[in-house]
């Protein structure tokens, strides 16, 4: 029968926690639940790792002055807002303090409700409680038994993928790895476009404390799994370090956004030994199935690809899986992939098949506007782009390109489509300044809020009125020095 009992924190304060029997148990520790599921009491599988002061002296670090869920003010990481802090609160799931008895351990915050499966998940399996990890919406073979309503669509995805490469970022901005990021450690909700990263107990403060594990098959850096068993003070092993977190990222986005693995493929490395053949396979001889220079592992049909993913994707998911796949200084950062995912998601599109799964899809070629998901292709008057043009400093009246925004009815438009030098990150305040509409046939971008808008003869466009976005349009988005100009084009 359960009891509650109290964890005693390092600060004095006492929680309760209920004893079962059988509590969960992973790789590390297991855990425990407060009376109200608000948060969990974990201890360490290993007694030698809970002793180990160095344990002690990480998780201290990581709580405090790492620790980008914690306002600066209040102990956390340097620069860290309470506005910053809130925001990263609900991507990770960052431990909150230590326990000092009745044994060592952690507290944690519980991981939000959208994590877990309800009973209306799966009519075919009892997911109902179990936690959402990704493989379960990846895997095609898994994505069978769930609802359709319950695995999303490709924005969904597409923004979930960009809160991941956020969340690292930041991390990797602290100085800080993750050691053992994968679909067990990145939780995601598919219907909400979010994710949390959890186990960051384990996290790397590279100089101060070495990694506890190496990370989850598949997910694990080639070059960590090549020089695993070499001795761990030989200085030609590699361990987990931002480098194979980069790598980690890089297989996750290609699984969150093609449905399968990047190196799984149908080369055999090794036809005598599995074993043998699945370590070439991820460690020393590592083949991107859509390495364009070597086919050796390109599976017979791929009917999505990279270059489906547009531009900016396709060339870091190139630079990851063929420059960076053995060279791991070569690896796109976090903040690139960040950068990337934005950018795409500018160039996103409502697949006009009302029966399309995906229901949205990259448009980078105008030329040929197909859904590569369905093969619907998109009729020319629903075409409409704004060419974004920042100003030269120290050169009035000359712009350089700054980004495109594929336009759709109802469309928020951002302070980072008005203006430039602004990204849309956790510091950036994001209300809708304005947004693009399709009215009696025409198409309109509708100002809500923006100060200093011209129409193109120069016109000024208070809130509320809006400019008639015609094919060569040239427009001012705002006024000031950062405003951007804005080209249209229609149907091409």
């Amino acid at each position: 029968m359960p009891v509650t009992v109290e964890a005693v924190l390092s600060d004095g304060r006492r929680l309760p926690y209920v004893i079962q029997d059988n509590p969960p148990r992973g790789g590390m520790k297991y855990t425990y639940f407060a009376p109200d599921k608000s948060y969990v009491v974990q201890f360490f599988n290993n007694p030698l790792i809970a002793a180990d002061p160095d344990t002690h002296r990480r998780l201290e670090a990581i709580i405090g002055k790492y620790n980008p869920t914690r306002p600066e003010a209040e102990g956390g990481a340097p620069g860290n807002s309470p506005a910053m802090a809130a925001y990263f609160a609900d991507r990770f799931c960052w431990p909150v303090a230590t326990v000092q008895a009745p044994e060592f351990g952690i507290v944690c915050p519980a991981y939000p409700e959208n994590f877990f499966f309800t009973e209306e998940a799966s009519v075919v399996l009892p997911l109902k409680g179990r936690d959402k990890r990704s493989k379960w919406f990846t895997s095609m073979r898994n994505r069978q038994y769930l609802e359709p309503d319950e695995v999303g669509d490709f924005r969904a995805m597409l923004e979930l993928s960009v809160s991941l490469a956020r969340s690292v970022r930041r991390m990797h901005q602290a100085g800080l790895a993750h050691s053992d990021l994968s679909c067990n450690n990145v939780l995601i909700d598919p219907k909400s476009g979010r994710c949390v990263v959890i186990d960051i107990d384990s996290l790397v403060v590279p100089g101060l404390f070495p990694p506890e594990v190496v990370g989850t098959h598949g997910y694990i850096a080639p070059e960590v799994l090549e020089t695993l068993d070499l001795p761990a003070n030989d200085s030609g092993r590699k361990s987990p370090c931002a480098y194979t977190d980069l790598h980690a990222l890089a297989v996750l986005l290609y699984e969150y956004l093609l449905m399968r693995h990047p190196l799984e493929g149908p080369k055999i490395y090794s036809p005598d030994s599995p074993e043998e053949d699945d370590y070439l396979a991820f460690g020393p001889r590592a083949t991107f199935i859509e390495d364009p220079h070597d086919l050796s592992n390109r599976p017979p049909d791929l009917p999505l690809t990279i270059h489906d993913m547009g531009p900016y994707l396709e060339d870091l998911f190139l630079r990851a899986f063929v420059d960076g796949l053995h060279c791991p200084e070569r690896r796109p950062a976090a903040m690139e992939w960040e950068k990337g995912l934005v950018k795409t998601w500018d160039l996103l599109h409502p697949c006009e098949n009302p029966d399309c799964a995906a229901k949205w899809f990259v448009l980078h070629d105008v030329k040929r506007p197909v859904c590569p998901f369905c093969g619907t292709p998109v009729k020319r008057e629903n075409i409409v782009r704004l060419h974004l043009k920042s100003p030269l400093r120290g050169r009035p009246g000359q712009w350089m390109p700054a980004g495109e925004v594929d336009v759709f009815h109802n469309m928020p438009l951002f302070k980072w489509h008005i203006q430039a030098n602004t990204f849309p990150d956790e510091k950036t305040e994001g209300s809708m300044q304005a947004y693009v509409c399709r009215h009696g046939g025409q198409w309109l971008l509708v100002n809500r809020k923006i100060k200093g808008m011209t129409a193109p003869g120069g016109a000024a466009v208070p809130a509320g009125q809006a400019v008639l976005l015609r094919d060569g349009t040239l427009f001012r988005a705002s006024g000031g020095d950062g405003g951007f100009l804005i080209e249209v084009s229609c149907g091409r």
